[in-house]
C-alpha cells in the first residue's frame, strides 16, 4: 500500500499504518491537569504568559503556556506517567495553540524554562521529584519556582548535566539565558525585565502608561495655548 500523492490527511495515515502494521502513537491526546492550587496561582501564571507574549509579539518561533500536559513516554500514557508544568516556554517551535504537548508530534522537544507555582500540598515534589526529572529527563536549560504566598523563588541553570543555582544581582533578580530576561518579585509577584532593566509591563500597566502619556501631551498643548494667551494670541484663531 501506497500513500496517495496529495498531502496525507490523518485518516490516510491512520489507514497506511494499519495496513503496514505500524503502531502510531496517538496526537490528539487532551491535557489532563488538575485545577491550580488558589487564585493567586492562577493570576500568576496569566500574569507570566501574558508580559512575555506582548514582550515576544513579533515573534514566532516559541511556544509559551501554562498547566499544560506533557506527554513525553508514549508508552507510558496509560500509566499516567506524564507531567503538566505550571508555565513553561519551547524555543524554536511553531507558535500555534495545542491541546497538549506531546514530545513525539513535536520533534522530540523539551521545555527550555520552566516554572512551577509552589504551594503547600506540591513544594516537596516541585523541589525534588521534578527537580530530578527536569534536570535528567527533559534536560530543561533552566528550571524556577516560585511560591506566591511565601515568596520563595529560586532558580536553577543545566551545568554539565546538573542543575546549579542561578546567582542573584542586587536586586533579587535571576537571569534567564534562554528567555534573555530576568526574573524577579515586583508587588509580590514573578515579573520579567529586559537586559536593560526595564520592567516587562501588564496589560494594565501598558494601558496606564498610555493615559498617563496622553495626559501629560495634553497638559503640554494646554501650556503651550496658555503661554500663546500671555503674548496676545488667541491659539484658536491659529492655523
Amino acid at each position: 500500500m501506497t500513500l496517495a500523492r496529495h498531502s496525507p490527511t490523518a485518516e490516510d495515515i491512520a489507514a497506511f499504518a494499519e495496513a503496514e502494521g505500524i503502531i502510531i502513537p496517538p496526537c490528539d491526546l487532551e491535557s489532563d491537569e488538575p485545577e491550580l492550587e488558589s487564585d493567586l496561582h492562577r493570576d500568576q501564571i496569566e500574569l507570566l504568559l501574558a508580559c512575555l507574549k506582548w514582550w515576544w509579539r513579533e515573534r514566532t518561533d516559541f511556544y509559551a503556556t501554562g498547566n499544560l500536559t506533557i506527554y513525553y513516554r508514549e508508552d507510558r500514557i496509560t500509566t499516567r506517567e506524564f507531567r503538566g508544568p505550571d508555565f513553561f516556554v519551547v524555543l524554536g517551535t511553531e507558535n500555534r495553540p495545542r491541546r497538549s504537548w506531546m514530545l513525539w508530534a513535536e520533534e522530540g522537544k523539551y521545555p527550555n524554562v520552566i516554572v512551577e507555582m509552589l504551594s503547600n500540598s506540591t513544594a516537596q515534589v516541585d523541589r525534588h521529584e521534578k527537580k530530578q526529572l527536569y534536570q535528567n529527563t527533559f534536560r530543561t536549560p533552566e528550571y524556577f519556582w516560585f511560591h506566591p504566598d511565601t515568596l520563595e523563588f529560586q532558580g536553577f541553570r543545566l551545568v554539565s548535566s546538573q542543575y546549579r543555582d542561578i546567582e542573584p544581582t542586587e536586586a533579587g533578580w535571576l537571569w534567564s539565558e534562554q528567555l534573555e530576561l530576568f526574573l524577579g518579585i515586583h508587588n509580590s509577584q514573578l515579573r520579567f525585565w529586559s537586559a536593560a532593566g526595564e520592567l516587562v509591563p501588564t496589560p494594565e500597566e501598558r494601558a496606564e502608561n498610555e493615559r498617563q502619556q496622553k495626559e501629560r501631551a495634553q497638559q503640554e498643548i494646554e501650556k503651550l495655548r496658555e503661554q500663546l494667551r500671555s503674548l496676545g494670541t488667541d491659539p484658536d484663531e491659529i492655523g
